[in-house]
């Protein structure tokens, strides 16, 4: 297993984590079987926003006695109150349900102020008592870090700016990031994902991975698969369905993505899903995907990694990444951008213009270009 710093919280994830939503409903031996096989395979991380109290026991059941030897991220106002998943801002209703799972796993490394997509919701949270009620959590150290669940780019940067989330989980893979902001890409998925509506990265969400990286703010990913559309062939909106491979490869190439949460119901369904670790570049590669749509991608970096390796050691795509953040606004380039560049073994003032990496490039990067400005801004 691979780790990765979630943002500034000093906390460390595995790059794959444990969606438990289908574990809902099964008999504690297969949600014991399930969680042993994530757990021997590393995984640290596992995302538990179900309200029923009979799954959240099983599960802090099977973890028992290695419940330092993981992180929950529980959430704070999912209900049942009127159907499977419910959505509360009532501050009663919040309490009994999240202080059950309190009392359940003893304590929550991630408390998430739970689905904040629209304006009513960001009202629900910031304009009641619901806020006040997440602070004192922290306070108290029932929760060791706050953060907050989104589908909505717009929205999600709302709720960045308040300054109150230390990280979030967001929905992210290459459909939905395809998709104008203006789109609601839940409702999409649901209805059937149209490739129609693609025109290249929505900047409203590329900006939101880089608020988060210049901001310390790390995220955890849901949707990885599409709710599994993107890796079947009736339902993609691709020429063809990506692996589940390529979608896990995709998010983690996103800025300021600590884990994917992959949902598995059996140990054969984690295990295949870590299979990813011992794959190869070329197994997990999503371009090929990308090179069936539009040419929207030319000259734009997708942070696939295809340009290395580099003959004198530059991470290419790590140094894109922070030239794309500084690009924002050059003149007022974050500390923390300034000071990850400074951090590289290899930066862009090392490039050696050879030009290896721009024949390797499917997208066309002005590569060499792009190393000399990042020495240019980032020195």
């Amino acid at each position: 297993m691979r780790y990765r710093q979630i943002g500034n919280t000093g906390e460390k994830a595995s790059i794959i984590g444990l969606g438990c939503e289908h574990l809902d409903g099964k008999p504690f031996s297969q949600v014991k079987a399930t969680i042993d096989a994530a757990l021997a395979g590393g995984v640290n991380l596992l995302d538990v926003f179900m309200p029923g109290t009979e799954v959240r026991e099983n599960i802090a059941k099977a973890i028992g006695k290695r419940r330092s030897d993981v992180m929950v991220q529980g959430h704070i106002g999912s209900t049942d109150v009127r159907q499977q998943y419910d959505i509360s801002r009532d501050l009663p209703t919040v309490k009994k349900y999240f202080e059950t799972l309190l009392h359940i796993f003893g304590y929550i490394d991630f408390g998430m102020m739970f689905f904040i997509d629209t304006d009513e919701d960001y009202k629900g949270v910031f304009e009641t008592g619901f806020a006040d009620y997440v602070q004192k959590l922290k306070q108290q150290g029932d929760i060791r870090h706050i953060g907050f669940s989104s589908h909505n780019p717009a929205m999600a940067t709302r709720v960045l700016k308040t300054g109150l989330p230390e990280m979030m989980l967001f929905s992210i893979n290459l459909a939905f990031d395809l998709y104008p902001a203006e789109v609601n890409a839940l409702d999409e998925l649901h209805q059937g994902l149209d490739k129609s509506a693609f025109h290249g990265f929505d900047p409203d969400r590329a900006a939101l991975y880089t608020l988060c990286e210049t901001m310390g703010i790390g995220i955890t990913v849901m949707k990885t698969l599409g709710g599994g559309k993107l890796v079947s062939p009736e339902h993609t909106p691709f020429d063809r369905p990506l692996t589940a491979a390529q979608c896990m490869e995709y998010a983690l190439t996103r800025p300021a993505v600590a884990s994917v949460m992959v949902g598995c119901q059996t140990p054969e369904e984690v295990k295949d899903t870590l299979r990813y670790l011992d794959m190869s570049e070329s197994e997990r590669d999503y371009t090929p995907v990308m090179n069936t749509l539009r040419n929207d991608f030319k000259g734009n970096c997708v942070y696939c990694g295809h340009c290395q390796p580099c003959p004198v050691g530059i991470d290419i795509a790590t140094v894109n990444k922070y030239l794309d953040i500084a690009r924002l606004d050059a003149k007022h380039i974050s500390p923390s951008i300034r000071s990850h560049y400074a951090g590289l073994d290899k930066s862009g003032g090392d490039c050696i213009a050879c030009g290896s990496c721009e024949s390797r490039c499917p997208f066309d990067v002005p590569i060499i270009k792009n190393m000399a400005e990042a020495a240019q801004l980032l020195r």
